[in-house]
């Protein structure tokens, strides 16, 4: 890792002919374009709410068929109109249908999904951590994603970090069809990796999530209709003519300038710090998006 940071940084040097990066912030001002991927406008939704929009980046690498279970639901229309009905503090903030007794039609869309829990190891791209982890035997990143893998069992699966989006479900597993989502708006809940399918990741917007106001009901759920959150709708950007997208841009986590950042969150050297930790968490890693440069 010492190493990657010391390339990344003699190739910003080289490229900008700037002082080597001390922040992270200097390092990815000081990045090669090369080192950032646009989103995929299939896999983006922009939920729009009176407050701003929410972009989220889904997951088909580790999720394909709750990916396109969404996708499905989100071009017919069927979250515009339903509600954000559950803010419960230093946990999740969902959103779905609140009307359990006379559900939306789902209609192209599937009722039950097989969980999507982990997935095959083999063949995936994934960019290591060197310190332990609590609830994994390896933690790392894959396709832009905090993730986790076990190489005994030969699976990998997403953690629930701030900000992962997930398939809400009953006890039955085949319940989480994406309908019912949530993201994570506290310290990450790791005890439920591998329990429920991560479908992505909120990418822009958590500032318009986690300031709401907190149920009042069990779980958080709100009990009163007028407390919810109304969702105007949410569009994948492929449904937008291109000149209406958001240029949104993610580094590469498979990047020497990630495997750089990595090491810079491990070993802080700004001058504030006095006592680098000399090891990171797998949800303390920033993973960057911004809009990309004209």
């Amino acid at each position: 890792m010492r190493a990657a940071l010391a390339a990344a940084a003699a190739l910003c040097v080289a490229l900008a002919g700037a002082a080597p990066p001390k922040t992270p912030a200097e390092l990815l001002a000081q990045s090669p374009a090369s080192d950032w991927r646009l989103l995929d406008p299939e896999s983006t939704l922009y939920m729009e709410l009176a407050s701003g929009r929410v972009v989220i980046e889904l997951a088909p690498h580790f999720a394909p068929q709750h990916a396109q279970n969404i996708r499905t639901l989100a071009r017919a229309g069927y979250f515009d109109g339903l509600a954000i009905v559950r803010v419960q503090d230093n946990y999740v903030t969902q959103w779905g249908d609140p009307d359990e007794k006379s559900p939306r039609a789902f209609g192209k869309a599937k009722k039950t999904l097989a969980p999507e829990f982990t997935r095959e190891a083999k063949g995936l791209e994934f960019v290591v951590l060197p310190d332990p982890d609590t609830y994994a035997p390896q933690t790392g990143f894959s396709a832009g994603f905090a993730a986790a893998r076990d190489p005994k069992a030969g699976r990998a699966w997403l953690v629930h970090c701030y900000g992962v989006v997930g398939a809400g479900r009953d006890n039955s597993v085949d319940s989480g069809n994406g309908a019912e989502l949530y993201a994570i708006i506290g310290n990450a809940p790791r005890l439920l990796d591998r329990n429920i399918t991560v479908v992505g990741r909120v990418v822009q917007g958590m500032e318009l999530l986690s300031p709401l106001r907190r149920g009042t009901g069990a779980m958080g759920f709100y009990e009163k209709a007028e407390e919810r959150t109304p969702i105007r709708e949410v569009k994948l950007a492929s449904e937008l003519p291109a000149d209406k997208r958001m240029p949104l841009e993610a580094l590469r986590t498979e990047s020497r300038t990630f495997r750089a950042l990595v090491e810079m969150r491990r070993f802080r050297q700004d001058d504030w710090y006095k006592v680098p930790a000399g090891h990171v968490d797998v949800c303390n890693v920033p993973l960057p998006v911004r809009l990309k440069k004209p």
